[in-house]
């Protein structure tokens, strides 16, 4: 007899804590004030799967700029949230 491919062995039940990588639905910049004399803190909220899950990451100015244009422009942002690493769309291979 030919031997079975063996599968990939999930934990069950799949719940919103076991899925790592999520798709970025929404995403709002805020400006925290501090307090006097200091600079301001910026911050990233990211709303994940249609707000199954939320991620608050803070950012300086020029990453914030970064990231708002790099947000502005893809259509396809996912989310690690695990290893905390945005990745900005897909390309398939031999294409720029």
């Amino acid at each position: 007899m030919a031997e079975q491919p063996s599968t990939a062995q999930v934990s069950q039940p799949v719940t919103d804590d076991s899925i790592r990588v999520r798709h970025l639905s929404h995403y709002q910049f805020s400006w925290v004030a501090q307090e006097p004399g200091q600079a301001g803190v910026f911050t990233l909220q990211l709303v994940l799967d249609q707000g199954a899950w939320e991620e608050v990451l803070t950012v300086d100015a020029e990453d914030a700029e970064v990231l708002q244009g790099l947000l502005r422009h893809q259509k396809d942002v996912a989310y690690d949230v695990s290893r905390r690493v945005l990745m900005f769309g897909t390309t398939a291979v031999g294409h720029s």
